[in-house]
């Protein structure tokens, strides 16, 4: 929510071109829900909708879910003239994202005992692994975040692992987070850096998943283990979505040649 107002803020004293804009945040699992977001914005008037899932990569399962919850909310409206929808599939390479988290790594790599033995492990949710066999570019897009963050950062020695599996029957994308540290430890390796690139915010899957669980098996290994923060509503966050929703409008509003 607090992310919704500080765009919204930023939004209007910078805007793209000479409207007004307003921030509406809809959720697919909680409240306020994503149809009553759209609600609010045909109240406000507003005749053209910037839709972005507050997760950089796109998976048929999440972000292809949102939005499906978002076309339905429209047409549900049943007018004749529906605000037009620019849905976002995906910001896993937008500059300022990448750059936020890459100072984060290097901010907390230093901390370590020996910063030049670290390797960082990036993370991200786990999904069924029958999305590869459909063509999802989920898994594609995420080693690419990894790529071009390690890149900015400087560091040559990086994993990427997923995290909070559910136990659904099937076969899940792996290699797991625990199972990446086992690795890492029977290597040698004394220093793990997680940075969760597939989130931006705290909550269980953070807290529980690497705060107590990774550490945990961590410790026990006697690897040392940090990780970066979340963005949250971090101004550099608040600021590289400024510019996506500016990249937006500017495409919009183009006149082809």
């Amino acid at each position: 929510m607090e992310l919704g107002r500080e765009l919204e803020r930023l939004l209007n004293i910078d805007p793209p071109d000479d409207r007004m804009y307003t921030v509406h945040v809809g959720m697919k699992h909680w409240t306020p829900r994503i149809a009553t977001a759209i609600d609010e914005i045909v109240d406000s008037g507003a005749d053209h909708v910037i839709a972005i899932v507050l997760a950089p990569h796109y998976s048929t399962i999440g972000t292809g879910g949102y939005r499906r919850q978002v076309e339905a909310a429209l047409a549900r409206l049943g007018r004749a003239s529906p605000p037009s929808l620019d849905f976002v599939e995906s910001w896993h390479e937008l500059d300022g994202y990448l750059e936020a988290v890459a100072d984060d790594v290097l901010a907390v790599r230093v901390r370590f005992a020996n910063p030049e033995e670290v390797v960082a492990v990036f993370t991200a949710h786990s999904l069924p692994a029958r999305i590869l066999d459909e063509g999802d570019p989920y898994q594609e897009q995420l080693l690419r975040t990894s790529e071009l963050v390690a890149g900015r950062a400087g560091i040559e020695q990086w994993r990427f692992s997923y995290q909070s599996q559910s136990h659904t029957g099937e076969p899940w994308l792996g290699p797991d987070l625990v199972e990446t540290i086992e690795e890492l430890a029977a290597q040698g390796h004394r220093a793990i850096l997680v940075a969760s690139v597939g989130f931006i915010a705290d909550h269980l899957e953070i807290f529980y998943d690497i705060d107590i669980e990774a550490k945990e098996r961590a410790d026990a290994l006697s690897i040392e283990l940090r990780r970066t923060p979340m963005l949250n509503a971090d101004p550099r966050l608040v600021n590289a979505l400024h510019g996506l929703v500016a990249q937006r409008v500017t495409a919009r509003t183009a006149v082809p040649s």
